[in-house]
C-alpha cells in the first residue's frame, strides 16, 4: 500500500460528492494538505473577505464563491455553506472542506473547474474512501460496507451493510485471528525455548482448538449464499412457449404494463428485465421470446436468446398454459431446464373446465431430472392467483422460509467468502498434520496462510492492486 500513500500524501483532491442532477442542494468535497488554502482563495465571508481560515474547525460558514479573474461585477458564482473538517477529525483524516451549493449541474461544475485551477485535481472513484482506509480509520470490510449502504436495495441488504460498517465482521475476524496467532506464537516459542515451553499433548489440543475456530468459519461461509441472494436478489428467468402468459406475469409482478400482451403467439421477441421484490427477496426478472420451432428470422433470435438466459438464470420460472397438452416443444424447455432450480406456473387455472395438465402429468415429465421435487403453483395471470404461492416457493427454495434474526451476522461479499473458504482449507491441512503426526513446526505455515487469508478480508494484508479493484468501484465523490 507505499505506492498509495506516496501518490496522495502531496495531493488535495475534490470532487461533487452529491448526484449530478437539478436538486436544491449540491456538495463538493476537497480534503488533503492545501484543502484550506485553496478554498480559502475562491470563498469570500458575507464581508466580501477571504477569512476562510479564521473559522473554528467542524463549523459551518457562510459566504460566497467567487472567480477573482472575472470584472468585479461577475465575480459571484453562487451563495454557499461551507464545512471545516480538521485532521485527523475528519472522513479521511485529512483536512476537510464540504461546500454546499445550489445544486445545479452548471453551478456545481463552475465551483468545480474554480478549485482545479487553483491547485487541486480530480479525485478518482472512490479515492476519499481510500484515504479513509489507509489513514487508518476504517478497515477494509467497513470500507466496502459503505458502498454497500449506498447500493442497498432491500432492507436486508441495508442492515448486513449496517453491521459490516459498525465493524460486527472486522471484530469477529480479529478475534479469529487471535486466536490463531497465538498459537502460532506458542509454537515458535517452544521451538526456540524448548526448556521453558512444553510441547507434551499440545497437538490434541490444537486440534480442538483449530476445530472450534473452523466451525466459527464454517458457520460464516454457510451464510455466505444466502446472503447474498438476500442482498443482491435472484437471476430469474420466465420461459414458456409463446401464449402461456410469460408477459402477463411479468406485468402482474412489476404491476405495470411493462410487456405486450395480446392473443398473437411470438409477441415477445426480445428480452425485457424489470426488478421486482416479491417477499423478501429481490428478483431481477427477465422475460423471454416464447420459446418453439419457427422460421421467423426475428423470432429465432429471440428463442435462441430465451435459451442461452435459462444457463445463466439462478431462477427459472417455467409457464405452462394448463388448457393445453405437453407437446415436444415443452419437453424440449424441460430438458433446458434441467439441474436448474425451477418453479413451475400452470397458468390459465380459472379456466377450470378446459384444464389438460395436472400436477402429476408434470412430475412425471420431469422425474428424469434433478428437479423432480421441483414446485408446481396453479396460477391465473388473468386474475392475479397463484402470486402468494409463488412468494412462499422462491423463499422456500432459497431461505428456507426463516426469517433472518436481526443479529445474525451474514457474509454478503463474494470476495470476504472466498477468504474465508481458504482459510478453512489452510486449518483443515493443519488437522491433517495433527492426525498425520507431523511435528509442530510443520503446524506454522498453514496456521500462517490461514492467518493471512483472514487478514486480506480486514485489509490487514493486503496489495495495491486489490485496494485499486475495490476502491475503483465507487463514485467519484466517495
Amino acid at each position: 500500500m507505499s505506492n498509495y500513500l506516496n501518490n496522495f500524501n502531496g495531493d488535495t483532491i475534490c470532487a461533487i460528492a452529491t448526484a449530478m442532477s437539478d436538486a436544491g442542494i449540491g456538495i463538493i468535497r476537497v480534503s488533503g494538505p492545501m484543502a484550506l488554502e485553496i478554498c480559502d482563495k475562491i470563498y469570500v465571508s458575507a464581508a466580501k473577505e477571504h477569512n476562510l481560515y479564521k473559522h473554528k474547525a467542524n463549523t459551518i460558514t457562510y459566504g460566497y464563491i467567487v472567480d477573482n479573474s472575472l470584472p468585479e461585477e461577475n465575480q459571484i458564482i453562487d451563495e454557499v455553506m461551507i464545512s471545516f473538517m480538521k485532521a485527523p477529525h475528519s472522513y479521511t483524516r485529512e483536512d476537510v472542506i464540504e461546500i454546499n451549493s445550489h445544486g445545479g449541474m452548471l453551478i456545481m461544475n463552475q465551483i468545480l473547474q474554480l478549485l482545479l485551477k487553483n491547485g487541486c485535481r480530480i479525485a478518482e472513484p472512490g479515492e476519499f474512501t481510500k484515504r479513509a482506509f489507509l489513514n487508518g480509520r476504517i478497515d477494509l470490510t467497513k470500507a466496502e460496507a459503505i458502498m454497500d449502504v449506498i447500493s442497498a436495495q432491500n432492507n436486508f441488504a441495508l442492515e448486513a451493510s449496517r453491521n459490516q460498517l459498525q465493524g460486527k465482521i472486522y471484530k469477529k475476524i480479529k478475534s479469529l485471528r487471535e486466536k490463531i496467532i497465538y498459537q502460532m506464537a506458542f509454537i515458535e516459542s517452544a521451538l526456540d525455548d524448548p526448556e521453558n515451553y512444553d510441547l507434551t499433548g499440545f497437538s490434541d489440543k490444537l486440534d480442538i482448538i483449530i476445530s472450534d475456530i473452523m466451525s466459527e468459519i464454517g458457520h460464516m461461509i454457510d451464510t455466505a449464499d444466502e446472503g447474498k441472494i438476500r442482498k443482491d436478489g435472484i437471476k430469474t428467468v420466465i420461459v414458456g412457449k409463446p401464449n402461456a402468459g410469460k408477459s402477463s406475469l411479468l406485468n402482474t409482478l412489476t404491476g405495470d404494463e411493462r410487456a405486450i400482451v395480446t392473443d398473437i403467439a411470438g409477441t415477445t421477441r426480445d428480452i425485457i428485465e424489470e426488478t421486482v421484490r416479491l417477499g423478501d427477496i429481490v428478483l431481477h426478472l427477465i422475460d423471454t421470446a416464447g420459446i418453439r420451432n419457427t422460421e421467423d428470422v426475428i423470432e429465432k433470435i429471440g428463442v435462441d436468446k430465451a435459451k442461452s438466459m435459462i444457463q445463466e438464470a439462478e431462477l427459472v420460472l417455467y409457464i405452462l398454459d394448463s388448457t393445453a397438452e405437453i407437446d415436444d416443444e415443452d419437453n424440449d424447455i424441460i430438458d433446458l431446464c434441467k439441474n436448474k432450480k425451477t418453479i413451475v406456473l400452470l397458468n390459465k387455472d380459472d379456466l377450470s373446465d378446459e384444464i389438460k395438465i395436472t400436477d402429476d402429468i408434470v412430475r412425471m415429465r420431469f422425474s428424469d431430472t434433478s428437479n423432480y421435487n421441483l414446485p408446481i403453483i396453479k396460477t391465473s395471470m388473468l386474475k392475479g392467483n397463484g402470486i402468494d404461492d409463488l412468494k412462499k416457493a422462491v423463499s422456500d427454495l432459497f431461505l428456507n422460509g426463516e426469517i433472518v434474526p436481526k443479529q445474525e451476522l451474514y457474509i454478503t461479499n463474494l470476495r470476504h467468502k472466498a477468504l474465508l473458504q481458504d482459510s478453512f482449507d489452510s486449518l483443515q491441512l493443519v488437522r491433517n498434520s495433527i492426525e498425520q503426526g507431523l511435528s509442530e513446526d510443520f503446524y506454522t505455515v498453514d496456521l500462517n496462510d490461514a492467518y493471512a487469508s483472514l487478514g486480506e478480508i480486514i485489509g490487514e494484508e493486503v496489495g495495491d492492486d486489490l485496494v485499486e479493484e475495490i476502491f475503483s468501484k465507487f463514485c467519484m465523490g466517495k
